[in-house]
């Protein structure tokens, strides 16, 4: 294995530190590796500077291949936000598509806020240190919001947006939507392919179990899982407090 050069270990530390103070470098981390990773980043790094034609000054935003942006100016990024490859993002909504501080967002995830320009969407707002999965489509018609440090898997799917459909003599694509929005709390940990419906509020510190279709909300410290999502459990698995969640999600 080749040992990567002291100094080159020491400066990616420093680096990544100041997002994440905790983080260490792996000792079968090779030198090779870490090269690769510092070309990676910084053409990611370079890209971000794409925004300067939408008069939007980067600030430490690392961006992947091909991502795409509509509607800039309706966009706020906090420091370290990290874009992955065929990322697409569009503001078209009455409030702002933003990103905290020290967001990660997996390759090939869609953040759209609406797509219709005769009923525009709410908005989108995402907290620090909210790191998501390849593959995600977050919506924000009747507005989004996640949480600050709530780690989210691959495929999320977010619809803060509901298709009315009680007139049987009409067309259901005219009938028009109902927006509530969607909040997903602090501290969560939402697993692969989760769906999540509009009107649903996740509370703070809940694990959300792989494939969960999440139709109605949950208090803090949940643990949710099925289609639809149903509580199994507290987090700490105290009895008494299973009992009470219980009889809040009644």
């Amino acid at each position: 294995m080749q040992k990567p050069p002291k100094m080159l270990k020491g400066l990616i530390q420093k680096v990544v530190q100041m997002k994440n103070p905790n983080f260490t470098l792996d000792s079968e981390v090779t030198g090779r590796v870490l090269w690769a990773l510092l070309m990676q980043k910084g053409f990611a790094f370079l890209r971000a500077y794409k925004l300067l034609f939408a008069f939007k000054i980067p600030n430490k935003l690392f961006l992947g291949r091909a991502v795409q942006f509509f509607n800039v100016p309706n966009m706020q990024f906090g420091q370290w936000v990290n874009l992955g490859d065929y990322c697409y993002l569009s503001a078209l909504g009455k409030g702002k598509l933003s990103l905290g501080n020290n967001v990660s967002i997996g390759a090939f995830s869609r953040l759209i806020i609406s797509t219709s320009f005769n009923n525009i969407g709410a908005y989108i707002t995402i907290g620090n240190n909210v790191g998501m999965g390849e593959y995600a489509y977050l919506g924000g018609a009747g507005g989004l919001e996640i949480g600050d440090d709530t780690i989210i898997g691959q495929y999320l799917s977010c619809h803060p947006e509901n298709h009315n459909y009680t007139d049987v003599n009409e067309l259901i694509r005219l009938q028009g939507t109902s927006r509530k929005g969607i909040k997903i709390g602090k501290n969560c940990w939402i697993g692969s392919k989760v769906t999540v419906c509009d009107g649903v509020t996740i509370g703070d510190g809940c694990v959300v179990a792989a494939g969960a279709v999440v139709t109605k909300s949950f208090p803090a410290n949940s643990v949710i899982g099925g289609v639809p999502a149903k509580l199994l459990k507290a987090r700490d698995g105290n009895k008494t407090q299973l009992k009470s969640l219980l009889k809040e999600v009644a």
